[in-house]
C-alpha cells in the first residue's frame, strides 16, 4: 500500500534528506536534522505523489489519507503534550508547502492553525500571555482568510491601521490584549462579509483547507512563472508538511529569524541573517518591523543601534552557532535557516542549501574544497554554469533606483546605459564622438553588425533569444534585450513610445540584458569582477570534462577576448560578418550585381586582400589551435542595397546605370531566402567565392606559419549541404585552390575541408556525406528551424505560448530540442562515424554555450561545442558537470 505521510521529531524520522523527490525539500530536510538530534517540531509531510494524485483525479485526496493523516496528528499531540481542537490545552501547527527545489515565496504557507473562539482562550491560560494568544490569533484569520479563502490582506493591514489610529499608537507592539481581541472580532466580521458565510471554526475545516491551499498553489501564476524561469517540471508537484508550533512572538525570551551559514552575497565565512524578538517569522520577511543583526561584527558594519541576537541572546546564539556548524559539515553545504526561540528555547524550522550569487558560489565552492570539506568533482558540481554571466559582463546596481519601461526577453547579459539611437550608422558616429549609445532598432540585420559593435548595447521590438540580434551581441558580449514587443519604434522619427511613453533619440535608457528590463534614464552599473576562485574552479574543470571548447568568433577582438576566456579554437567564424565593414560593402553589392563571372571575378579581386588580412589576425591569436571558416552562408539578398544613394555607390563602382542595378537586384528576390540560393548552393553556382575565400584562407595560413614558425590549423567548411554530392564537388575546388596555393608560395599547411549538418537530409544521409568530410559540425541554429519549421527570428511571438502550455519545455532555440533535434544530431554522428570511425564531430550554434545541450553533446559523443566567447566559461564548466554526472 502507498505510504502518504511521513512523520518527523523527538530525534526520530520516518523520511531523509535523500528523499526530496517525495518529501519535497523542506520535508526532507525537516526529518534529516530530526535524526540529527537537532531540535525540531515535531510534524508530518504529506508527499509530493499526493500532489499528483490530486490533480490527476479531479482534486479529490487518496481515500486513505485522511486517516494516515489523523494518525500522524496524534503523534504529534502525544509529542507535545496537546491535543488538536482541545478548549484547554490546544494543539496549534503550521502547514506549508514544500517543492523538492526550493521556491521561495512562490507558495503558500498558513501559521497558529487551529485556533478559535475557544481554543484561543486555552492558549491564554496555558501561556499566561493573552496578548501573545490574540496576537496569534488574529494573525492566523488574516493569514487563513488570505491564503485560503481569498480575502485580500490589505483589508485587514487597513484595520489595524485604523485600530492604531484611533488608539494614538505607532507600532503593532503598542497594541495590547484587548486591541487584538477587538481586532480578531473585526477580522472575522470582514471575512463574513466578504465571503457571506463565517470564519471557519472548527480545525478539521481549517487544517484541510490550509492543505488543499497548499495543493492549490502549485498552479498559481507566480509559482508557474517561477517554474518557468527555472525549467522545474509541472510534474513534480509540492509536498505539505504540517508541524507543532512554536512561538517567537510570547515575550522578550522568543524570537524569530533568517540565517546563513555564510554570507551568500560575497561567500565569506560569517554567519549572516536578521532576526526578531517577539515576533512571528512573517514578521522578519514582511517589513513590519526592521529586523535585527544576527551578529555584533554585522551590527557594527551596518552603523545600527539596535543589539544583535550575539549580544542580546547570547546563551541562544551559542546554540544556534554549534547548529549552524553542525549543519553545514553534515550537509557539506553553505546553509539557509529559519529558526525561532521559544522562552529561551532554541528550534529549527527549516534547513535547505541557500541561494548564492554567483561570486558567492565560487568563493564558497573553493573554499570548502580547500578546507577539505568536500572535493574537487563536488566543487565543481556546486556551481551553476549559466551563473558565470553574473561574473563575465556589467550589472545593475541593486540598490539604484530605477523607472521601468517595459520587459522583453534576456537575450545577451550584461547591463548597460546610453543615448537612444535608432540606426546602425547613428550608433557608429556618435560613439565615435565618445558618446554611450544603446542601438534600438525594429530588428536588426547584418548590415547593423558595425552599429551593433559600437553600441553599448542592443535593443528590438521582435526576435527572441536566438535572433540576429541576441547572437551577435551574445558573440561580442554586448548586452541585449530583444522581443520587447511593446515598444513601437519609428526609426525615421527616431523615436519610440511604450505605454504613452515616449523616448527620443538621445535620451538616456538602460537595458538589463540578464532579466529583460529597459529602463529610462541611466542606472548605476557594477563592473565584473573575475577574481582568483573563478580560475581556480576553472583549472578544476579542464581536468575532469572530456569535450573541448571552441569559440563562434568573427573579428580579432572576439577571438582574442575567446581564447582568454580558454577556448581551445574557432568553432565557427562566419566570413559574412567581415564583409559588411569599411568599404567591403560595395564590393560585395558589386560582386552580387554583377551578370557575369568577369563581373564578379573584378569585384571579388578587391575583396581577396581585405579577407586574407582577417584570416591572418585570427590565426595569429588561435595560433596553434582549429579554426573552423564557414564559407558564404547566408542569402544574398541580405548585402543588396536598399536604399538610393546605396545603389548610387555601387553604380559607381561598377561604372553602371542605376535602373539597371535595381532591376538587377529586383531579378535576385527570393520568397523564402532562408531556404533559397544560400549556402552551398551559391558555391555551386558561383564557384568564384569560395574560390577566392579558399585562397584567403590558404594564403593567410601560410603567412602566418612562415611568420610565427607556428602551426597553423585551418578547417575549411561548406555549409547548408543536403547531399554528398555538393560536398564532392566543393571539396575538390578547395583543394584545387589549396594545390595552386601551395605551389605559388612553396610552402604546404595541414587543412581539414568538412561541413555543417544543419538540414534533416543531411543527418539522415550523413553516412554518405561523411566519405567527402574531414568533419562535421552541426549548425543547431538552422537544423531546429528545419526540423521544426519555425523561423527563430519570427518564433518570439508564440513561443512563449508555446513553453507555458507545455508543447516544447523550454524554447528550442535557447536548449536543444533533444527529442526531435537532438535524435538527428545522434543519427547524423552515428551514420557519419560508421562511414568514419575518426571523424570529428562538434556543434556551432548557439546551444553550444546552453549548459543541458553541452550535457546532451557529452552523452551523443561529440568532440567539441562551439559558443560565443563570453559562454566560453559556461560551456567548460558545464562540459565538466555533464563528464562528472555521466
Amino acid at each position: 500500500m502507498t505510504k502518504w505521510v511521513y512523520t518527523f521529531g523527538d530525534g526520530a524520522a520516518e523520511g531523509r534528506a535523500d528523499m526530496k523527490n517525495l518529501l519535497g525539500g523542506k520535508g526532507a530536510n525537516l526529518a534529516e536534522m530530526s535524526a540529527l538530534g537537532l531540535p525540531v517540531p515535531p510534524g508530518l509531510t504529506i508527499t509530493t505523489e499526493v500532489c499528483t494524485y490530486y490533480y490527476e483525479n479531479g482534486q479529490e485526496y487518496p481515500a486513505e489519507l485522511r486517516a494516515d493523516v489523523d494518525a500522524a496528528i496524534a503523534k504529534i499531540e502525544a509529542s507535545v503534550g496537546a491535543k488538536f481542537g482541545d478548549p484547554k490545552n490546544p494543539l496549534l501547527v503550521s502547514v506549508r508547502s514544500g517543492a523538492r527545489v526550493s521556491m521561495p515565496g512562490m507558495m503558500d504557507t498558513v501559521l497558529n492553525l487551529g485556533l478559535n473562539d475557544e481554543t484561543v482562550e486555552g492558549l491564554a491560560e496555558n501561556s499566561g500571555n493573552e496578548r501573545f494568544a490574540w496576537d496569534s490569533y488574529r494573525r492566523f484569520i488574516q493569514m487563513y482568510s488570505d491564503v485560503v479563502l481569498g480575502v485580500d490582506h490589505y483589508h485587514f493591514e487597513e484595520l489595524i491601521e485604523m485600530h492604531k489610529e484611533d488608539k494614538g499608537v505607532d507600532l503593532d507592539t503598542d497594541l495590547t490584549a484587548e486591541d487584538w481581541k477587538e481586532l480578531a472580532g473585526a477580522f472575522k466580521e470582514k471575512t463574513e462579509d466578504e465571503l457571506g458565510r463565517p470564519f471557519p471554526q472548527d480545525v478539521e475545516e481549517q487544517l484541510w483547507g490550509a492543505i488543499g491551499a497548499v495543493f492549490g498553489s502549485w498552479q498559481i501564476d507566480r509559482a508557474k512563472v517561477y517554474r518557468r524561469l527555472n525549467n522545474i517540471p509541472e510534474s513534480w508537484g509540492t509536498a505539505v508538511n504540517v508541524q507543532a508550533m512554536v512561538f517567537g512572538n510570547m515575550g522578550d525570551t522568543s524570537a524569530t529569524g533568517v540565517a546563513f551559514t555564510r554570507d551568500p552575497s560575497t561567500g565569506e565565512n560569517e554567519y549572516y541573517g536578521e532576526y526578531l524578538i517577539n515576533a512571528q517569522g512573517e514578521d522578519v520577511v514582511a517589513g513590519i518591523r526592521t529586523p535585527q543583526n544576527l551578529t555584533k561584527c554585522a551590527r557594527e558594519a551596518a552603523g545600527a543601534t539596535l543589539p544583535s541576537m550575539e549580544e542580546s541572546m547570547p546563551e541562544v546564539f551559542g546554540q544556534l552557532a554549534d547548529v549552524f556548524e553542525k549543519l553545514e559539515r553534515h550537509y557539506k553545504d553553505m546553509q539557509d535557516i529559519e529558526f525561532t526561540v521559544q522562552h529561551g528555547k532554541l528550534w529549527m524550522l527549516q534547513t535547505r542549501s541557500g541561494k548564492r550569487t554567483a561570486k558567492a558560489a565560487l568563493k564558497i565552492a573553493v573554499d570548502m574544497a580547500n578546507d577539505g570539506l568536500i572535493d574537487e568533482k563536488t566543487a565543481i558540481l556546486r556551481v551553476e554554469p549559466k551563473a558565470l554571466d553574473q561574473l563575465l559582463h556589467p550589472t545593475l546596481d541593486p540598490d539604484a533606483p530605477r523607472d521601468l519601461l517595459t520587459r522583453g526577453l534576456p537575450a545577451s547579459p550584461g547591463a548597460a546605459s546610453g543615448m537612444a539611437v535608432f540606426t546602425a550608422d547613428e550608433a557608429e558616429a556618435m560613439a565615435k564622438d565618445g558618446k554611450a549609445v544603446i542601438l534600438c532598432r525594429l530588428e536588426t540585420s547584418p548590415e547593423d553588425i558595425h552599429g551593433m559593435h559600437a553600441a553599448k548595447g542592443v535593443l528590438t521590438a521582435r526576435g527572441g533569444m536566438t535572433s540576429h540580434a541576441a547572437v551577435v551581441a551574445r558573440g561580442m558580449g554586448r548586452p541585449c534585450v530583444s522581443g520587447a514587443g511593446q515598444l513601437r519604434i519609428d526609426a525615421k522619427a527616431e523615436t519610440m513610445t511604450c505605454m504613452g511613453r515616449e523616448v527620443k533619440k538621445g535620451d538616456q535608457i538602460t537595458i538589463d540584458g540578464g532579466t529583460g528590463e529597459v529602463m529610462i534614464g541611466a542606472v548605476k552599473t557594477l563592473q565584473p569582477e573575475l577574481a582568483g576562485d573563478f580560475a581556480t574552479l576553472m583549472g578544476w574543470a579542464d581536468k575532469y570534462r572530456k569535450l573541448r571548447v571552441r569559440t563562434n568568433a568573427d573579428t580579432p577582438h572576439d577571438t582574442q577576448t575567446a581564447r582568454d576566456f580558454g577556448a581551445e579554437g574557432i568553432g565557427l567564424c562566419r566570413t559574412e560578418h567581415m564583409f559588411f565593414e569599411g568599404e567591403r560593402i560595395v564590393a560585395v553589392r558589386e560582386m552580387i550585381l554583377a551578370e557575369d563571372v568577369e563581373g564578379r571575378k573584378h569585384a571579388l579581386a578587391q575583396l581577396l586582400p581585405m579577407q586574407r588580412g582577417d584570416f591572418v589576425e585570427i590565426f595569429k591569436i588561435m595560433r596553434g589551435l582549429p579554426v573552423t571558416i564557414r564559407l558564404l552562408d547566408p542569402p544574398l539578398h541580405e548585402f543588396l542595397p536598399r536604399e538610393d544613394d546605396e545603389f548610387e555607390d555601387v553604380a559607381k563602382a561598377m561604372g553602371a546605370d542605376v535602373a539597371k542595378l535595381k532591376r538587377r537586384a529586383a531579378d535576385l528576390h527570393e520568397f523564402n531566402p532562408m531556404l533559397g540560393h544560400r549556402g552551398c548552393r551559391l558555391g555551386i553556382t558561383y564557384p568564384e567565392i569560395y574560390e577566392m575565400q579558399a585562397r584567403a584562407i590558404f594564403e593567410a595560413a601560410i603567412e602566418v606559419e612562415v611568420k610565427t614558425g607556428e602551426t597553423v590549423v585551418p578547417e575549411i567548411m561548406i555549409p547548408l549541404v543536403a547531399t554528398e554530392k555538393e560536398l564532392a564537388i566543393l571539396r575538390a575546388r578547395v583543394e584545387a585552390m589549396a594545390a595552386e596555393v601551395f605551389a605559388e608560395k612553396g610552402h604546404k599547411v595541414d587543412y581539414m575541408v568538412g561541413t555543417m549538418i544543419e538540414l534533416p537530409r543531411a543527418a539522415i544521409r550523413a553516412d554518405k556525406i561523411a566519405n567527402a568530410a574531414d568533419f562535421f559540425s552541426f549548425g543547431t541554429n538552422d537544423l531546429t528551424q528545419t526540423t521544426i519549421g519555425i523561423s527563430r527570428d519570427d518564433a518570439g511571438r508564440f513561443l512563449e505560448d508555446y513553453v507555458k502550455q507545455d508543447i516544447f519545455p523550454i524554447d528550442p532555440f535557447v536548449s536543444i530540442d533533444q527529442e526531435g533535434v537532438g535524435e538527428l544530431v545522434k543519427l547524423g554522428a552515428e551514420r557519419g562515424r560508421s562511414t568514419k570511425p575518426g571523424l570529428k564531430l562538434g556543434i556551432c550554434g548557439e546551444h553550444g554555450g546552453d549548459p543541458a545541450s553541452v550535457e546532451f553533446c557529452h552523452g551523443a559523443g561529440l568532440d567539441y561545442v562551439s559558443c560565443s566567447p563570453y559562454r566560453v566559461p559556461i560551456a567548460r564548466l558545464a562540459a565538466a558537470q555533464a563528464a562528472l554526472k555521466a
